[in-house]
């Protein structure tokens, strides 16, 4: 059997268009499907060839919700940290706990506009 991967995670947003904006910079993704969900709302995946964000929008405001429930966080490795966190802060995010894990990679979090919590990691 081969190796497991994570091929998406699936986020709930308040403003499809913002945080689709938001990955396109930070990540240089691209929307992969944007549509009209069968139930309710609308939903776009934003990534790469392999691998994407299932954003998911019903127009209710989720910026109430706690850190930790259920979602600690979403890590995403860039090539450039200070290139990354200039593109958070510009979007009008606040970036925290700047580190360096020991011999690994340097990070910083933020909270997007609905409290999902993403931790930024480069080993560059």
């Amino acid at each position: 059997m081969s190796q497991a991967r994570i091929e998406h995670v699936n986020l709930t947003v308040s403003d499809l268009d913002s945080s689709i904006a938001l990955f396109e910079k930070l990540c240089g993704w691209h929307v992969r499907i944007r549509d009209i969900h069968g139930v309710r709302g609308e939903f776009a995946h934003v990534g790469g060839e392999d691998t994407y964000l299932a954003l998911w929008a019903d127009g209710a405001d989720y910026s109430g919700q706690q850190k930790g429930k259920p979602l600690n966080h979403v890590g995403i490795e860039v090539a450039d940290l200070a290139v990354a966190e200039r593109v958070v802060l510009d979007a009008g995010l606040k970036t925290f706990s700047h580190g360096k894990y020991e011999p690994g990679p340097r990070t910083f979090y933020f909270f997007d506009w609905d409290g999902i919590e993403f931790e930024v990691v480069s080993y560059a």
